[in-house]
This record gives structure tokens, C-alpha cells and sequence, in this order.
């Protein structure tokens, strides 16, 4: 098994988080240090900033309703909340799936399963994200419609289509749900800048099927084996 997997399915961090580990020379392999496209077996000896990596793990899963003002990190050299902070005395060594911004609420997974992970952050899986969305003023169907077929958000770099959908609209709002299937840095923020709309209120609902119902903001729970199998056959 290639030293990234290994690592990831140990729970130490995402794959491509792992290959980072190893690219800055702080994984050994049998006392010497690890390169990218190491194998490694059962009888290996695997450390990570000098601490050993068990070749057992139980696998956790937790499902958090994120809210404002966490950012989504395991430390902060800012000294700001983390999402971890919101976890369980007993939880083990996880770390979040993705991101989300810190002035965005909303559905984050938090598990030690580094495939699993990288599966639902990968661009190639595709999986459907479900955002609420409110910005400011009225938005017009031109406007919408530029947004569905994708636009450019940062030079070179163009969204994917995706699906809007008005639900509620007052004097000063729009409220929307729009569904990605991709997810870069701050994109739906910066995906209504390029129509002049500010987005005031972000929050993720959904992650293909699995939703919030249930859940309060800043409230934690573990994943039922269900859903675990669910999103492993996404």
C-alpha cells in the first residue's frame, strides 16, 4: 500500500494532506525519511513527527451543524475557535472533510477515514452540495442564469454549472438553494460578485442526500452505519 493511503487510512489527515506531511520530511519509514510512492506492509515502521502510526485504527465519524465564527482547521495559529472545539470529550483523532468559511454555518463531516475523505473532497466524485443562499436585494433571471452556466471567478478559473433555485424573496432578500458539485475556495461567494450580489447568509444543508434535520447550530453527532455506507457509495 502506497505510504499517502496508508497514512490516510490511519486517520493522520486527508491523502493529499499526507502527501504534504511527506513532501516536508516528517514521515520516516523504518528510520529513514518516507518519499512520495513508498509502499508500505504490515511489518513496516511508520512514524510521523516522531510518533509511531499504529497499523490498527477504528475508524469515527461525526456530523457537525457548523456555526459562525469556527474555523474549520484542527489548530489555529491565530488563536481562533476551531470546529473541534465543538467536539465530544471522547472523540478520537479527526479532522474535518473539507472546509467551510468562517462566516459560513452549515453541515461539516469530521472523521479519521482518510479515503473516505479524499473520495467526498475529490473534484472527480462530483457529489452534490446543497447551500442555502440569501443575498441582498433582487436577483434577475439573467443574472441566475449566467450563474447556472458557470462563470469565471478568479483569472483562469471558471465555475461548473450548478443548480439555483429561488425559495423566498422579500423588499431587501433573495433566498436561494444552489447545488455544486465541486467545491473551491469562497466559490459561491465569489460566484455572486461576478453578478454584483453580496451574499449575506451561507449555509451548507446538504451533502447529497445526508442533511442537518435534527441537528442544532453548533451540535455534534456521530454518524449512524447507514450513513456511512451511504456516503461510501456515493
Amino acid at each position: 500500500m502506497r505510504i499517502n493511503k496508508f497514512l490516510a487510512e490511519q486517520g493522520i489527515a486527508s491523502r493529499r494532506a499526507c502527501d504534504e506531511l511527506i513532501s516536508e520530511g516528517r514521515v520516516t519509514l523504518n528510520g529513514k525519511t518516507a518519499k512520495l510512492g513508498d509502499d508500505v506492509s504490515p511489518a513496516d515502521n511508520v512514524t510521523v513527527d516522531g510518533k509511531t502510526v499504529s497499523h490498527k485504527v477504528k475508524f469515527e465519524y461525526y456530523l457537525l451543524n457548523k456555526p459562525k465564527g469556527y474555523v474549520c482547521t484542527v489548530s489555529d495559529d491565530k488563536e481562533r475557535k476551531t470546529v473541534m472545539d465543538l467536539l465530544p470529550s471522547g472523540a478520537g483523532r479527526v479532522f474535518p472533510v473539507g472546509r467551510l468559511d468562517y462566516d459560513t454555518e452549515g453541515l461539516l463531516l469530521l472523521t479519521n477515514d482518510g479515503d473516505l475523505a479524499y473520495r467526498l473532497t475529490s473534484p472527480a466524485s462530483e457529489i452534490p452540495k446543497t447551500y442555502l443562499v440569501r443575498v441582498e436585494g433582487s436577483i434577475s433571471d439573467k443574472q441566475l442564469n449566467r450563474l447556472r452556466a458557470g462563470v469565471e471567478i478568479d483569472r483562469g478559473v471558471v465555475t461548473k454549472k450548478c443548480k439555483i433555485n429561488v425559495i423566498e424573496t422579500g423588499k431587501t432578500f433573495t433566498k436561494m438553494n444552489v447545488v455544486l458539485t465541486e467545491g473551491k475556495n469562497r466559490e459561491i461567494r465569489k460566484m455572486f460578485e461576478v453578478v454584483g450580489k453580496n451574499v449575506d447568509f451561507l449555509k451548507r444543508i446538504k451533502l447529497g442526500d445526508l442533511t442537518l434535520t435534527g441537528l442544532d447550530r453548533g451540535a455534534v453527532r456521530k454518524l449512524s452505519q447507514e450513513e456511512v455506507f451511504y456516503l461510501k457509495n456515493l
